[in-house]
């Protein structure tokens, strides 16, 4: 009878311990590639906010438009309405836009030719149309003989 052989569970006791500590290892990684990437949006962020000067259209996180018209450390003065100033932080800066784009956003100038003209109402949808149209008034029913409610077989 032959003696079993007892050296092969020795061996794959490494390769078990590195199959427990391979989901580890990978998370590590990734929280790595996350916080690098959300590093680099940051350094973006503070550059973009850094370009900011007086008379550049900016948009709040907030989703207002302004001007700016001043630049503090941390802080920005922007004109939101002609003659009325407020100020934010500079966190609170979403864009900073170009200025074509800003005076079309808030004037409205520079309009696409391309962009195809949408009506305001569906009067654009039934002009034209030559069939016969519809009476969609209710009109009331004369009581059929008989019937003074309505109900027929009713006494």
């Amino acid at each position: 009878m032959a003696a079993p052989v007892r050296g092969r569970a020795k061996d794959l006791r490494p390769v078990n311990s590195l199959v427990t500590f391979l989901p580890f290892i990978v998370l590590i990684g990734a929280m790595f590639l996350m916080t690098r990437s959300a590093k680099k949006k940051q350094a973006q962020a503070a550059a973009m906010r850094d370009q900011m000067t007086p008379g550049t259209g900016v948009r709040t996180i907030g989703g207002m438009y302004a001007t700016v018209k001043e630049v503090g450390e941390d802080t920005v003065t922007l004109e939101v309405a002609p003659g009325v100033h407020a100020m934010y932080a500079k966190n609170a800066i979403g864009a900073v836009l170009e200025d074509d784009e800003y005076n079309r956003i808030v004037h409205g100038s520079a309009a696409v030719e391309d962009s195809p003209v949408v009506p305001d109402d569906a009067s654009s949808l039934t002009e034209g149309t030559d069939g016969p149209k519809l009476d969609l008034d209710k009109k009331p029913e004369a009581p059929k003989e008989g019937d003074s409610d309505g109900e027929a077989g009713a006494k």
